[in-house]
C-alpha cells in the first residue's frame, strides 16, 4: 500500500479546492474535479481531495497541515491571505510559525525555518494526533511504507523512504478522538498487494461502516483516526 490521497471535508469543495491548489501549486488531474495533485519528486506525488458534507465541523482538528515557510515564511503567508486564507487563534501563544485557517476555517501552519523540512516541498509535515505515537507510527509506517526520520523530540515521526515529501508526524493528543476527522488519508492497495482486512486488524486498524457499495473500506487507526483503503488502481 502506498500513501494516496490527503481528503478534507468540505461544504464547498470546488472553493477549497481552488484554494489548496493554488496555495500549493497543485496540478488539475484530468476528468477530475475532485482533486488536484502535488508531485514531490520522482515519482512521488500526493492528492489533495475534496468531498462535501453538509456542515461544518465543530471540533478541533486531528491532521492539519504544516506548510513550508522557512525564510519566505512572511511572503509565503502574505500569499495565502491574498489567496483566502485568514489569521487564526487556536491557543498558541508566541510560537515561531504562523496559524492561519482556509476559507472553511481549518486551521494549518506555515513554520519556521527547521533543518528537517529538506526536501518536502510544499506540505512540510502532517502532524496527526495519537493517543500512543510509538504504537501509531509502527502502524503507519506498515500501512504506507514510510520509513523513521529525524523530526520535533516528542513527536514520532515518518517520511517517504525516497526522503522526499512531508514528515508524518505522530503527535500526542491533547484530547481523545471523539467526532469524524475533518481531514483524513487514503492508502491505496497495488494490485499486488496482500494486506488484507485481517493483516489490518493485526496491525490495531479497526473498520468502520460508511463505504458500502464503494471502491474503498474506511477504517480507524489504534487511536481512531479514519482512513480510507483504497481499492488497487485500474491499469
Amino acid at each position: 500500500m502506498h500513501l494516496e490521497n490527503i481528503v478534507w471535508d468540505a461544504r464547498e469543495p470546488g472553493r477549497l479546492r481552488r484554494f489548496w491548489a493554488a496555495a500549493l501549486a497543485a496540478e488539475a488531474i484530468p476528468d477530475d474535479d475532485d482533486c488536484s495533485r502535488l508531485h514531490l519528486g520522482g515519482d512521488v506525488r500526493l492528492d489533495l481531495c475534496f468531498q462535501p458534507v453538509p456542515d461544518a465541523p465543530s471540533d478541533p482538528p486531528r491532521l492539519h497541515l504544516d506548510l513550508l515557510g522557512g525564510s519566505r515564511q512572511a511572503a509565503v503567508v502574505d500569499e495565502l491571505l491574498a489567496l483566502g486564507a485568514t489569521h487564526a487563534d487556536i491557543g498558541q501563544g508566541d510560537v515561531p510559525w504562523v496559524v492561519l485557517a482556509d476559507p472553511e476555517g481549518n486551521p494549518f501552519c506555515v513554520m519556521e525555518e527547521r533543518s528537517e523540512y529538506r526536501a518536502t516541498g510544499p506540505i512540510a509535515a502532517l502532524p496527526l494526533d495519537s493517543a500512543d505515537p510509538d504504537r501509531d507510527a509502527a502502524f503507519w509506517a506498515a500501512v504506507t511504507g514510510w520509513v523513521p526520520a529525524d523530526g520535533t523530540p516528542g513527536v514520532r515521526t515518518l517520511r517517504h523512504p525516497a526522503g522526499v515529501g512531508p514528515l508524518l508526524e505522530l503527535c500526542p493528543e491533547t484530547a481523545p478522538h471523539v467526532a469524524k476527522n475533518r481531514i483524513h488519508l487514503d492508502v491505496r492497495r497495488s494490485a499486488a498487494d496482500d494486506t488484507g482486512e485481517d493483516a489490518l486488524l493485526a496491525l490495531g486498524a479497526r473498520p468502520l461502516d460508511g463505504a458500502a457499495g464503494r471502491p474503498w473500506v474506511v477504517y480507524a487507526d489504534p487511536s481512531g483516526n479514519e482512513f480510507c483503503v483504497l481499492d488497487p488502481a485500474r491499469e
